[in-house]
């Protein structure tokens, strides 16, 4: 069972002037599509401080090896998610980025403006995903197949990924 962390960032559900329907959205595609449990999950506002104290006890105490971020991740000066991920992660993993983007330029041209990116730390992958609960519902969609592999690499359960007999 993989342990998973939800960071809802949004200033607005944050101070409770707006629900959560992405974090929603995300906790039951996870919890159906993979053997996981929610082990924290938090809203904080768009704040890059607050963000990486976030992802760094989600990383280093709490113990999630998955978390997964909602929101933080366009244009708007507040957006500050991926700044500051790359502050707590020590490998980039740019590939779950690119194929989010890819997949959603067949839904929306706005798609080539995210800016999420995805990285680890330690043993925790860290996936930034749109704020929009569709939006970050397709990204998660298009990535789940690949996560759990990727998982269990950092569990240290899979070696010789790339020996075929």
């Amino acid at each position: 069972m993989f342990k998973i962390g939800i960071l809802t960032i949004s200033d607005r559900c944050s101070c409770g002037m707006r629900e959560d329907k992405s974090g929603e959205a995300i906790r039951g595609i996870v919890t159906t599509r993979i053997d996981s449990e929610i082990i924290q999950y938090e809203i904080v506002p768009d704040d890059k401080e607050i963000i990486a104290q976030k992802l760094i006890e989600m990383a280093d105490v709490t113990g999630c090896e998955l978390v997964l971020t909602t929101g933080g991740t366009g244009f708007s000066p507040r957006d500050v998610t991926p700044e500051a991920t790359s502050m707590v992660i020590e490998k980039n993993v740019p590939g779950l980025a690119e194929v989010m983007r890819f997949a959603s330029l067949k839904i929306t041209p706005h798609a080539m403006l995210s800016r999420a990116i995805a990285g680890i730390r330690k043993q925790c992958l860290i996936v930034n995903l749109p704020g929009s609960p569709k939006g970050a519902a397709e990204c998660l969609d298009v990535i789940m197949p690949a996560l759990p592999h990727g998982l269990n690499i950092l569990r240290g359960n899979v070696g010789d990924c790339g020996y075929i007999d």
